[in-house]
């Protein structure tokens, strides 16, 4: 991760961290980067519904106006939405301003190039640099060296809210079942998705309940969406509904709900879709991508149906940097980004709905039943601190005491050390049959981490 640009964008507390003034640099550099070889380049502009959207979009696109670019502003969309029309109506690049299923204080922003894919590493970096360097002159204003165009040349902003309907009707054409007969409560977190689902899901005949698609600008994921589905567990048992959909403020992610009230997650809902997808010869090299979080009950559910895993570190964008590499076209994470690199380039709530809602209208099975399939095995997760997070990965006496507890548990457990990305801290996930067997497991490990490496 750089000064700016984390695992997904960049990210902060809108205007203090994430201020006008960088999102105007961001604009203007990053656009720069993105379109230089481009006379006139098109970017297309999306944002979720918190209140700092619109200070952020004005100087966002201050910057981007400042170097000639051709500014589309799509409005309130989807993350997936911006990437989807990027690609589709050919711009050179793409924004979303979100800080997806983060409180309302905080935003991010963060690009796709033309292809609809996030920024590479090294473009990321490029853009860095470019406003570092510009940061370290005396005069801010004016004392880089990009191109300022002048009269004419100047760019111009064209508002394209259609956007969002154009992405619905694409979407819709990923499923070949109407979901007449379906009863779908459903909850938008208050953010992007709040107008886009329901259109989409009554496009498609299925009844609908809602909780969660009322934004005010303070709202978004208070309480609700996937990150506190429990409001949606409720309201999918007043409501008699058939599936819950929750998702996340900027609409990248989904955490389902059956019709009994239980929670069906990422990992549920990619071993449904593979399974489906896998028994139609319609699962590339019968594999998925997932990340080294999903449930040991996932692995074993796919291998029993012959399906193959390929395992990444954690976090979209390197499931997404998998599957292009190895030419997938399913990944995801337990959290509820599902990739269907088919027909988006990045984790989609709505579509992954749809492919979920559609497996049911095939197989004519509840969705209690499709999860069913899958055992879950419980997970214990404990953080550490430490004095040296990185060496619990190689100190010998670590290592030692982890094989030994995986040799005891056999291909019935597993235990999975990891260092923290920001805080000096050493996370220990154990997963076992039971929850003692958990406990027993994380407490051997934790013990050693503590006398080898903990605070003193």
């Amino acid at each position: 991760m750089g000064k700016y640009f984390g695992t997904d964008g960049v990210r902060g507390i809108a205007n203090q961290q994430l201020t006008p003034e960088l999102a105007f640099k961001l604009g203007r550099f990053g656009g720069y980067v993105l379109t230089n070889k481009t006379e006139k380049p098109r970017i297309l502009i999306g944002k979720d519904t918190r209140i700092s959207g619109d200070m952020l979009e004005s100087a966002l696109i201050a910057g981007l106006l400042s170097i000639g670019a051709e500014v589309m502003r799509l409005g309130v969309i989807t993350t997936p939405g911006v990437a989807y029309l990027t690609k589709a109506m050919s711009a050179e690049a793409g924004v979303m301003i979100s800080a997806s299923h983060n409180p309302v204080e905080d935003n991010g922003i963060k690009f796709f190039g033309s292809d609809g894919f996030k920024l590479s590493d090294e473009q990321e970096l490029e853009i860095e640099d470019l406003i570092e360097s510009n940061n370290k002159k005396s005069d801010a204003i004016g004392s880089d060296s990009l191109p300022r165009p002048i009269g004419g040349n100047l760019g111009q902003i064209n508002d394209y809210y259609e956007g969002g309907q154009k992405y619905i009707q694409y979407l819709k054409q990923s499923v070949d079942n109407e979901f007449d007969g379906i009863h779908i409560a459903l909850d938008g977190a208050n953010g992007s998705t709040s107008s886009l689902a329901t259109h989409l899901f009554a496009d498609l005949e299925a009844d609908i309940s809602t909780i969660g698609v009322s934004p005010d600008g303070l709202n978004i994921n208070a309480g609700v969406g996937s990150t506190h589905p429990e409001k949606l567990q409720a309201f999918v048992l007043e409501k008699e509904a058939d599936i819950g959909l929750a998702f996340d403020g900027d609409g990248d992610r989904l955490i389902a709900v059956d019709e009994k009230g239980q929670i069906v997650d990422g990992d549920q809902i990619m071993y449904i879709c593979a399974k489906h997808l896998n028994e139609r010869g319609l699962l590339r090299h019968s594999t998925v991508v997932s990340t080294v979080m999903s449930n040991l009950g996932f692995y074993k559910a796919i291998e029993e149906q012959g399906i193959k895993s390929d395992k990444t570190a954690v976090g979209d964008r390197y499931v997404v940097e998998e599957m292009r590499k190895g030419g997938f076209n399913l990944g995801g994470e337990q959290s509820g980004h599902i990739v269907f690199l088919d027909y988006i380039t990045t984790g989609d709530g709505m579509l992954s709905a749809l492919q979920l809602i559609n497996v049911m209208k095939h197989t004519g099975k509840k969705l209690s039943e499709l999860a069913g399939e899958m055992e879950i095995f419980p997970q214990v997760l404990k953080n550490i601190k430490v004095i040296d997070k990185h060496e619990a990965l190689v100190n010998p006496r670590i290592q030692e005491t982890i094989q030994e507890v995986e040799t005891e548990m056999g291909d019935e457990g597993r235990v999975l050390v990891r260092p923290s990305g920001t805080e000096s801290l050493v996370r220990v996930m154990v997963e076992a049959p039971t929850i003692e067997r958990c406990n027993e497991a994380v407490d051997r490990v934790v013990q050693t981490i503590e006398e080898v490496l903990g605070l003193k």
